[in-house]
């Protein structure tokens, strides 16, 4: 079964993707900022993190930074979904490591076939 890490402060949203993803197959993990996100992708290494960039205490960017940076976690897909979505913060985004950017609001169908198509290209 494979493993994503949900790292978004939105509870409302971290409902409807638990909802979503576990209805889809998926083992779900949540964290409500980015120092449990690292803590969590170093403990569960999750084949996909959904990152929001907004995220308190370390933000998205940052994260998605330090997972790059780290050899064991390198490999982990992570999807930036976020409100942010101004070109030069996906093109910050994606420089930075990211293997995909969403835009909030978000469609469901494209969301889950972002997803699909990430966590084909890990295996």
């Amino acid at each position: 079964m494979k493993r994503i890490l949900i790292a978004e402060d939105e509870p409302s949203i971290v409902l409807s993707l638990e909802f979503l993803l576990g209805d889809a197959g998926f083992e779900v993990i949540t964290a409500s900022n980015g120092m449990d996100a690292l803590a969590l992708a170093e403990q569960h290494k999750p084949d996909l993190l959904v990152l929001d960039i907004m995220l308190p205490v370390v933000d998205g960017f940052e994260v998605c930074r330090t997972l790059r940076a780290n050899p064991e976690l390198r490999g982990m897909r992570i999807l930036m979904l976020t409100a942010r979505g101004r070109e030069h913060e996906l093109a910050r985004g994606l420089a930075l490591g990211a293997n995909a950017y969403v835009t909030k609001p978000f469609g469901t169908r494209e969301l889950m076939k972002t997803v699909g198509e990430l966590l084909a290209e890990s295996s």
